[in-house]
């Protein structure tokens, strides 16, 4: 008998969510059908929905998620019903040449399955109700009753952790402070500097301080959420409209510049900027990013210095050791995650949660499904 669910399908870009009966393909061998409970709104859904980041269609968002498995193939492995977990969007086939140098984001079967917006062995896991088959962002597509992924991305979490704080860990919190700890080369007492202060900043602030970071300059254009920041660890704020960040780097470095800069503004001003403030010798790691097709420039002397500038898509995950990690950290009172969240949706309420995003009014609103 199959399965019939709600989703909430996007059919073109620059229009609305609607919310849609579905109905789901049959397990294949290593599937695992993940009742969602919780799934964030990111940036990343909000570039497809406005044809920054191009995707075939119709699609079902959603990528930042956790939930309860509910079945799993007859090859699963690693999941069992009954879990609880949180999913990532990172599947790869630990082999290719990449997977082998331990750069799972580079995985060739994960690159090349991406842009078909498919499972990862490129073949759909739901159909619209007239049958076309139902394409899924990032190998997930969260938003909506169920989700099917490959064993592999459902990592199970403990099961006192609460499900809109654990969805957070699969894409913002991992990317922001997975940079900090997995990625950078922070030591304790460094100076650290943090661009951008939405989710993937708080979390590398917090990422920073977790790492041994001694002073930690949050930078963002929002007093309130350079508030927040401060609550999460960050010891210097700059409001980057009334400050000059590079300046501010260098004052409280004897002229240096930041050991490690953190970027998560997505901005060509926010890239220029971490160049300007990270000292001769020291680390960028870019993670907000903007559409592929725009150029940035740079003054070259600010890329001299034998400066190290690295892009990172997902703060070096290795989901089944950082997930159940973050949870803990979680729940012991060594991550802070309810701060993160702006409020709780409805699937229904999906595009108003995206409109205030868009205004920048939303750390991360949270859709919670019923039980």
């Amino acid at each position: 008998m199959s399965l019939s669910y709600r989703a909430a399908v996007l059919h073109e870009a620059h229009h609305a969510l609607t919310i849609e009966t579905v109905t789901a393909e049959p397990l294949r061998a290593n599937d695992v059908r993940v009742r969602i409970r919780a799934a964030g709104l990111c940036h990343t859904d909000l570039e497809v929905i406005e044809g920054g980041l191009r995707n075939p269609m119709p699609i079902v968002l959603g990528h930042e998620a956790a939930g309860v498995v509910e079945e799993v193939g007859p090859a699963a492995r690693g999941v069992a019903p009954g879990d609880h977990v949180v999913l990532s969007w990172n599947p790869h086939c630990g082999g290719c040449f990449y997977c082998d140098r331990s750069l799972p984001i580079l995985c060739e079967g994960y690159l090349d399955q991406g842009p078909k917006a498919m499972a990862f062995d490129g073949a759909p896991r739901a159909r619209l109700a007239d049958g076309r088959a139902l394409h899924q962002l990032m190998f997930l597509g969260t938003f909506g009753d169920y989700c099917i992924v490959q064993d592999q991305q459902a990592i199970a979490v403990p099961h006192e952790m609460p499900f809109d704080r654990a969805c957070l860990i699969g894409c913002g919190v991992m990317t922001g402070a997975g940079a900090a700890m997995n990625v950078a080369s922070i030591r304790h007492g460094d100076t650290v500097m943090v661009l951008g202060c939405g989710a993937v900043g708080l979390a590398a602030v917090q990422g920073a301080r977790l790492a041994g970071a001694e002073q930690i300059i949050a930078v963002d254009l929002n007093d309130a959420k350079l508030a927040l920041a401060a609550t999460m660890g960050a010891t210097t704020l700059v409001n980057a409209a009334r400050q000059d960040a590079a300046e501010v780097a260098r004052a409280a470095t004897r002229g240096r510049g930041a050991d490690v800069v953190l970027e998560s503004a997505g901005s060509p001003a926010a890239f220029r900027v971490s160049a300007e403030a990270v000292r001769p010798g020291g680390e960028v790691i870019w993670l907000g990013k903007i559409d592929v097709a725009r150029d940035v420039a740079f003054r070259w002397g600010s890329l001299m210095g034998e400066k190290r500038i690295r892009r990172s898509s997902y703060g070096g995950a290795r989901p089944r050791r950082d997930f159940p990690l973050l949870a803990r950290a979680y729940l012991d009172g060594r991550l802070k995650l309810d701060e993160l969240i702006t409020g709780h949706l409805r699937l229904d309420e999906i595009n108003a949660g995206f409109d205030a995003l868009k205004r920048g009014e939303a750390i991360r609103s949270v859709i919670v499904f019923d039980d």
